[in-house]
């Protein structure tokens, strides 16, 4: 049985952890709303661009530009959106989990987070790219990682472009999430943004595109791309502070529990020794009497 000494020597040491993860939960918390009004607040503009690429598309005819080119898909390319820091309960695991079912030989990845570039590295995958992000990523910073897929979408150097991030539910859910992003299908077909609503009607006698339908389209397909990765990036945010802050709590009442349990075992063990000294008291005095 352990000593006095050792168990009070515990009992600090599980104190110091419950502060530390206590700590930890609250700074979380914080980030954690504030990434989560971030990913929430760009959807209804996510769901008002995917219903005019939709309806522009469908009136101008998929094959006029060529992001929008399905092919036999021979090589892909996965863009793994991970976490810089690891105390996040299951969330890189779960990822991980999916990055190894692709296939060695005709997969590239590009790694967004630290995790995601030791996972690669220690799998021997072929990591292309890595991209850090800060905590509050800009939208100029992720437009960075999209314009490098799409000069390998449109230089052939791969058929498909897949986003692998963890998507955002709830605070208690978070769900590892293959997301197409080239060639590109709306974001509602790909499950980004929710919407009941139908494709914008055009106007008796047809919309009029000003300068052309053309060119709208090549304007508005590229930023098409770059905001979906962002909404995707802003996800992954919330996901991995929900993530910690919930692994951080459990982790403080595991801390308590254990606390309250070690100092039970503290309060046995010295109601014993008090016990044996009191009975090495009476029976010396029965002795010497």
């Amino acid at each position: 049985m352990a000593s006095l000494r050792d168990i009070r020597r515990r009992i600090k040491s599980v104190k110091n952890t419950a502060q530390i993860t206590k700590a930890m939960q609250m700074v979380a918390a914080s980030k954690m709303r504030k990434a989560q009004e971030a990913a929430l607040n760009g959807r209804p503009y996510a769901e008002l661009m995917n219903r005019v690429l939709v309806s522009l598309r469908d009136r101008v005819g998929p094959t006029l530009h060529p992001l929008l080119e399905k092919r036999e898909v021979k090589n892909e390319l996965v863009i793994l959106l991970s976490t810089d820091k690891g105390l996040c309960g299951g969330l890189n695991t779960n990822l991980f989990r999916e990055a190894a079912g692709y296939d060695i030989e005709s997969t590239q990845f590009i790694s967004v987070g630290r995790k995601g570039t030791q996972f690669l590295a220690r799998s021997k995958r072929k990591m292309i790219a890595d991209f850090s992000l800060k905590d509050h990523p800009s939208f100029l910073e992720t437009k960075a990682i999209s314009k490098f897929a799409i000069e390998k979408f449109l230089s052939h150097d791969v058929d498909k472009v897949t986003v692998l991030y963890p998507r955002f539910v709830n605070t208690l859910t978070q769900a590892p999430t293959k997301l197409s992003l080239l060639p590109i299908t709306s974001l509602e077909e790909a499950g980004l943004v929710a919407t009941d609503e139908p494709p914008i009607a055009a106007p008796e006698g047809g919309l009029l595109f000003e300068p052309s339908a053309e060119s709208i389209l090549d304007a508005i397909v590229p930023y098409y791309v770059h905001y979906g990765l962002y909404q995707m990036v802003l996800a992954t945010r919330a996901s991995e502070h929900s993530s910690r802050m919930v692994a951080m709590k459990s982790a403080t009442d595991n801390a308590q529990q254990l606390g309250k349990d070690l100092t039970l075992d503290y309060n046995k063990a010295r109601q014993a020794a008090i016990t044996t000294e009191l009975l090495e008291i009476s029976t010396a005095q029965l002795a010497l009497g």
